[in-house]
């Protein structure tokens, strides 16, 4: 049961919005905070009211159902309206716990992805390309800016390691449970006895992290720069462009050689620098949150199996949540990608609530 006071002060804190926006007395930049602010009280104020409202109603109804009256046809009609007023009252309640649940403050961030192919050798880094397709295929379909960071193929078209970062709206919370084992079952183009491989590619997806979000020291930052190596061992650069930046404290280490200008490669390895650390600092305060209770979905554990692309039967199963769609080809087109994402997101509200 929400407390009636929270109740009321999220009510009263959608009117004084509403009175400071229509004041026109406010900063451009306090009106669009404020701005934000109502929009999403908006969507929960009707409920609030009603919920403040069911024992009330409650009472009348009840009142005329214990009533020694003779017209059964208005009981009925009372029995009907106490039973949808009490349904109605469990979907307010869920949809104010949900509201009030704390934010992650990276869901409305944009995201870095890494994708690296696992075991099974070459199969591995087919498949680690696929599944790069098939985020390129998401953010096309929702408009999202896809662009490279570093890219290391393998032979045949598979990629060993792909970076690149994601632009748009609520990018993580879209993403982040997408970071895991992903495992693959398919006869490789080069079986002959047409026997099943199992294989897999690990993907981590970190909230893009801004310099106001981590404080860097160059002091704790040791740079290397070395000659850019293409395949085979051969130069392909003349100058040392390429970097390797290492934050000392953490021991987290980001190498970019894909640039040929060497600040153009230190700019990008900041990016995913930054991105490691913020999101190892996200990780140790969870872990301390969340030390009595263990969630079924994780967010980052890389070395969690997540998920199973089942090619000879079609079907893609996600092992957190036990769903499986057998629609595999239309998933890879990121077509029915969304209908995952909202099962994940779903089980882990429902989660959050039951640890209320």
């Amino acid at each position: 049961m929400i407390p009636q006071k929270t109740i009321e002060e999220l009510i009263q804190k959608h009117s004084i919005l509403e009175k400071d926006l229509s004041s026109g007395t406010i900063d451009k930049k306090s009106f669009a905070e404020k701005s934000k602010e109502y929009s999403d009280l908006n969507e929960v104020v009707d409920n609030a009211k009603k919920y403040l409202s069911f024992n009330t109603n409650k009472v009348e109804l009840e009142k005329i159902l214990n009533e020694k009256v003779s017209d059964e046809e208005l009981k009925k009609m009372a029995e009907f309206e106490l039973s949808n007023l009490k349904l109605e009252h469990q979907k307010n309640e869920k949809k104010l716990k949900l509201f009030l649940l704390p934010k992650d403050e990276a869901d409305k961030k944009n995201a870095i992805i890494e994708i690296r192919a696992g075991t099974g050798g070459l199969e591995a880094s087919l498949f680690a390309a696929d599944l790069f397709k098939m985020y390129e295929k998401v953010s096309h379909k929702k408009k999202w800016v896809l662009e490279l960071i570093s890219i290391s193929k393998s032979e045949a078209g598979g990629l060993k390691e792909v970076i690149a970062s994601i632009k748009g709206k609520n990018i993580y919370s879209t993403l982040k449970y997408e970071s895991g084992v992903h495992r693959v079952q398919r006869v490789p183009d080069t079986e002959t006895q047409g026997r099943v491989h199992t294989s897999a590619a690990t993907v981590a997806v970190l909230p893009e992290a801004e310099e106001v979000d981590v404080k860097i020291n160059e002091s704790d930052l040791r740079i290397d720069v070395f000659r850019a190596g293409g395949p085979g061992g051969q130069s392909v650069n003349t100058t040392d462009s390429a970097v390797r930046i290492t934050h000392i404290p953490s021991g987290i280490s980001v190498s970019q050689q894909d640039e040929k200008s060497q600040h153009k490669n230190k700019a990008k390895g900041m990016k995913i620098l930054r991105s490691r650390i913020y999101e190892l600092e996200r990780s140790r305060l969870d872990q301390e949150r969340s030390k009595d209770r263990k969630n079924k979905i994780g967010t980052g554990d890389r070395s969690e199996r997540i998920r199973t692309y089942n090619f000879p039967q079609g079907r893609v199963t996600d092992h957190r949540i036990n769903l499986t769609i057998h629609k595999l080809e239309e998933f890879l087109e990121g077509e029915i990608f969304d209908e995952m994402i909202e099962s994940l997101t779903l089980q882990a509200q429902e989660e959050s609530l039951n640890s209320l």
